[in-house]
């Protein structure tokens, strides 16, 4: 019988985690579009990403909820962030120390800050009004992108938004991400453009079942 090349289970977001998330999200998402627009020069972005995911997850708090996947030598291969509907928006000193990180993130490049801010406020006025679970992240480490990662993760999580009978909402920088999110059930919202020579996001729902 093979042994299962990952395991999942449920992430403590204690300091050693969130800094195994921030990795995780620098190489998940470094040839991501719209983190290529902030920054052209990769080991830039690379550090900048590293720190935005960390910064960006430890902002969340008690409000996440996290599950993660592990190679057969326990390195983190996957990660899903849920942020608990009620507590949009965070506390403001949450939303300090994350401007924070996303600024230390971008001190190299002073002009992506500005940009950065423009996808910042443009997805928080997209953001829905009722109550909702937030997929606030969901990465796979490239060396094992269409392993089944990503679902292993995300399908426990639509099962306990299912059991709440609430609806879902996340975004993605990836118009080739929409067909893979359909298949779970969400639909294109919105598509922004915040920065006209940036790549546009698009938001997705699924409704309450």
């Amino acid at each position: 019988m093979h042994q299962p090349i990952f395991t999942t289970g449920p992430l403590a977001m204690d300091r050693r985690v969130r800094d195994e998330v921030g990795a995780l999200g620098a190489r998940a998402f470094f040839d991501d579009p719209f983190f290529r627009h902030l920054s052209e020069e990769p080991l830039l972005r690379a550090r900048g990403l590293g720190l935005y995911m960390r910064s960006h997850v430890t902002a969340l708090g008690d409000a996440a909820v996290a599950s993660g996947a592990r190679d057969r030598s326990g390195l983190l291969v996957g990660a899903a962030v849920w942020q608990r509907p009620g507590t949009n928006p965070l506390p403001w000193m949450a939303q300090v120390r994350e401007m924070a990180g996303s600024g230390w993130a971008l001190i190299p490049r002073p002009l992506s800050l500005i940009v950065g801010l423009r996808y910042v406020l443009a997805v928080e006025r997209a953001r829905p009004r009722e109550e909702h679970w937030y997929l606030s992240l969901l990465a796979t480490d490239p060396t094992l992108w269409r392993r089944g990662v990503g679902t292993a993760l995300l399908e426990p999580g639509l099962e306990r938004v299912d059991a709440d009978g609430l609806p879902c909402y996340l975004e993605t920088q990836k118009e080739s991400n929409l067909a893979y999110y359909r298949r779970f059930g969400f639909e294109e919202t919105q598509r922004l453009t915040p920065d006209s020579k940036g790549p546009p996001l698009f938001t997705m729902t699924r409704p309450a079942r």
